[in-house]
């Protein structure tokens, strides 16, 4: 029984002893701080998250609201242009285009086809042109000399 009361001893000093040296420790205040002051920039950047995600969903809204009504108006001006000058022809009205059919874009045409690795490039010439051979050489160069003399 002695060794009951013992060991009991043991684990409560044990316990004491750690609960006393966290609470007295200089490590352990800097470390509730910090964390402390980590949870509070934690939560003000996922304020700041939901702020931007709110904003850029109200911003979306708008411009969904802004494209509505910008069709609005077109399709009314377009309407009321067609009565207010029936006297002009079609193609002068200015708002004579048809908002109802979206444009669709011209297929790009596709690319060419790559060239062979065996042909020679383009800037080549296909044979010997002439130019350093024989006598034109001669006169050549002398027309090169007196232009750079001149």
């Amino acid at each position: 029984m002695p060794w009951i009361f013992a060991l009991v001893g043991l684990i409560a000093g044990i316990v004491i002893g750690v609960l006393i040296t966290r609470l007295t420790t200089p490590d352990y205040k800097k470390h509730k701080v910090i964390q402390k002051n980590l949870d509070a920039a934690k939560y003000e950047l996922e304020q700041k998250r939901q702020e931007v995600a709110d904003h850029f969903a109200q911003t979306a809204e708008m411009l969904d609201t802004l494209g509505k009504d910008y069709t609005k108006l077109y399709q009314h001006m377009e309407n009321t242009s067609a009565e207010m000058l029936s006297h002009l022809p079609e193609q002068d009205n200015p708002f004579s285009k048809k908002t109802t059919t979206p444009k669709t874009e011209e297929p790009k045409s596709p690319p060419p086809p790559p060239t062979s690795s065996d042909e020679a490039p383009k800037d080549y010439a296909s044979g010997s042109s002439g130019l350093l051979e024989g006598d034109s050489d001669k006169e050549y160069v002398k027309s090169a000399e007196v232009v750079t003399l001149r």
